[in-house]
């Protein structure tokens, strides 16, 4: 019994040391509306061409991931993610977004997020004015040295297909 004993508060310090942050109060709500203020912030950049606020709203980090709406849109790492908006801001302009039916879920401990919604993403290309309606954006943030910021991403646009109904 002595041994079960042993074994029983080894393992209720190993689960209480498991997770550091865990202890920690945070607001769901508070943390909701601040990203919710930054993917505001996502569509504000956008139509800004801000290049200085996108790079506020992304990790900078190699290890990060944004998949576009080209089949071979695939970035990983700050570095392509930033060439990849530096390219995007010198083809277009004029840009106007609208986001509806956002979802936003935290983890437990208040450090991860993910997020869903659809965009309405209108711009001018080569002088020709371009729609994107139904756009679906999701992601995944983190909250680092307290600021929430995007680790991955994944724009794409609905199909329709007519699958014999």
């Amino acid at each position: 019994m002595k041994n079960f004993n042993i074994l029983l508060l080894v393992f209720a310090v190993l689960l209480l040391s498991a997770c550091g942050d865990c202890t920690k109060k945070f607001k769901p709500a508070d943390e909701i509306s601040s990203i919710e203020d930054l993917l505001e912030e996502y569509v504000i950049a956008n139509e800004n061409q801000d290049f200085d606020l996108i790079e506020k709203i992304w990790a900078p980090a190699s290890d990060i991931i944004l998949y576009g709406t080209d089949t071979d849109e695939r970035l990983m790492g700050w570095t392509n993610i930033r060439n990849a908006y530096k390219e995007q801001f010198s083809q277009i302009n004029d840009t106007y977004i609208t986001a509806s039916d956002q979802f936003i879920k935290l983890n437990f401990t208040g450090t991860t997020a993910w997020f869903a919604e659809t965009l309405d993403y209108n711009f001018v290309y080569k002088g020709e004015a371009k729609s994107f309606k139904g756009l679906r954006f999701t992601g995944v943030l983190e909250k680092i040295d307290g600021q929430w910021k995007i680790v991955q991403a994944h724009l794409s646009l609905p199909a329709n297909i007519d699958i014999g109904k």
